[in-house]
């Protein structure tokens, strides 16, 4: 067993936390993260990656383990789809250590990875990703299907997206496992309580939503039907800064075109290069870049600015934007 450097903290405070978890909670999960003393917080974002280093996902590990360095980041967050083809079969699964410890193995990747789950997890033994036991073979690991991370001016909202979708409740193709979380209905409904409440408490000056379905893409699955309808008006009405997602395999940025969320999908963690991409409706949101292959996503925030980079396979800078905010209004440059 190969331990990480990971705070103990942390871990303690996940186990506490899963072990009271209920379909019936009023409250997510939340984790309290200290910022610096320069009062900046820096982590990457990666998504749609397990394939046990194909697809160059070995490659997108190493440049990540590169840019952690030099940004000395606090995290890593997975925006789901952590083990193809379906998830994991157990706790025992080799995948986990061919997918996910023996591929991020750089010194600045031994850090806290708090993930969400994808639709491919949910194929597989989903109690398994979810389980403290494999915490016992990478410590690392701290998967939940909701959940808030809490440093002060910034909040991180996790959320299980895949639940939404109607087309995995009905599929014939695959199964699905929704153990712990039947009724749907009663879970679904919760869940958007349990987020907007949250929301509406927050007193963070930054608010990010992380989930691994597409809210607005022009990548191959589009934008999701269930999150638009339900999802879209409560990130509004609370005033989310940025949606961060998965599930299409590329980086993309686009703009709402009724508030000043931003949608960002950083799904570039190994296969790519679909080549589908749709049309954005005009005089909706504005699609700000699309790159149609691997990489992966830093965000570097502090109370008043908050600095994104792109990155492809190679590492190479692909696009950057730094949004700022004041006590009366935010811009972007």
């Amino acid at each position: 067993m190969r331990m990480k450097a990971v705070s103990k903290l942390i871990v303690v405070a996940a186990i506490f936390l899963i072990s009271f978890s209920s379909n019936g909670s009023s409250e997510l999960l939340k984790f309290h993260h200290p910022i610096d003393g320069d009062g900046a917080l820096q982590f990457l974002v990666v998504g749609d990656w397990g394939r046990k280093g194909q697809y160059n996902q070995t490659q997108v590990a190493s440049q990540m383990g590169r840019i952690g360095e030099e940004l000395g980041i606090d995290f890593v967050v997975s925006t789901g789809d952590n083990f193809y083809t379906d998830g994991l079969t157990g706790v025992d699964d080799v995948n986990f250590l061919e997918s996910f410890t023996n591929i991020y193995t750089a010194p600045s990747l031994q850090k806290p990875w708090f993930t969400v789950l994808g639709n491919h997890d949910y194929r597989g033994d989903v109690l398994a990703q979810l389980s403290p036991s494999l915490r016992t073979t990478d410590n690392r690991w701290l998967c939940f299907r909701s959940f808030i991370i809490d440093s002060g001016d910034i909040e991180i909202f996790f959320v299980d997206t895949s639940p939404f979708v109607k087309s995995y409740v009905t599929s014939t193709k695959d199964q699905y496992d929704w153990r712990g979380i039947t009724p749907l209905h009663e879970y679904t409904t919760n869940l958007l309580k349990d987020l907007d409440s949250a929301l509406k408490k927050s007193k963070a000056i930054w608010k990010i939503v992380i989930g691994h379905h597409t809210l607005r893409s022009v990548g191959h699955h589009g934008d999701t039907k269930e999150l638009v309808d339900l999802f879209l008006p409560i990130l509004r009405d609370n005033n989310v800064d940025f949606y961060i997602n998965g599930h299409d395999h590329n980086l993309q940025r686009i703009t709402d075109g009724k508030s000043e969320m931003e949608f960002l999908t950083s799904g570039g963690g190994s296969k790519a290069w679909r080549g589908d991409i749709k049309e954005i409706e005009e005089g909706e949101e504005q699609l700000k870049f699309l790159y149609d292959g691997q990489g992966f996503m830093s965000v570097q925030i502090t109370p008043l600015e908050t600095q994104f980079v792109f990155y492809d396979v190679n590492g190479a800078i692909l696009h950057q934007w730094t949004k700022y905010k004041t006590e009366a209004t935010s811009y972007v440059v």
